[in-house]
């Protein structure tokens, strides 16, 4: 993990962005003290709770509940969110 001051974190933002996206955690301090933390961003995870659906879809193992609430996941869980939306 690394620090870097407010100020270093605004002249160069776009090499502190850099340094995330490669998956490092930085720390923004100010004042000698720790003001924030910039961590990569959670991957989506909807193409994964799809396979997973799809593994168990149609098994006699499930309850109604259960299957209720694999149908309301399935419904919420959007691919498109996976996608990278900078990208574009």
């Amino acid at each position: 993990m690394r620090e870097v001051t407010a100020s270093e974190a605004s002249r160069n933002f776009s090499a502190l962005l850099d340094s995330v996206e490669q998956g490092e955690t930085v720390v923004v301090t100010r004042g000698g003290r720790r003001i924030a933390a910039i961590t990569p961003a959670p991957a989506a995870n909807g193409t994964a709770l799809n396979k997973v659906i799809a593994k168990w879809h149609g098994s006699e193992a499930l309850d109604d509940v259960f299957t209720e609430s694999i149908a309301g996941a399935r419904a919420a869980a959007s691919t498109d969110k996976d996608a990278d939306p900078w990208s574009e």
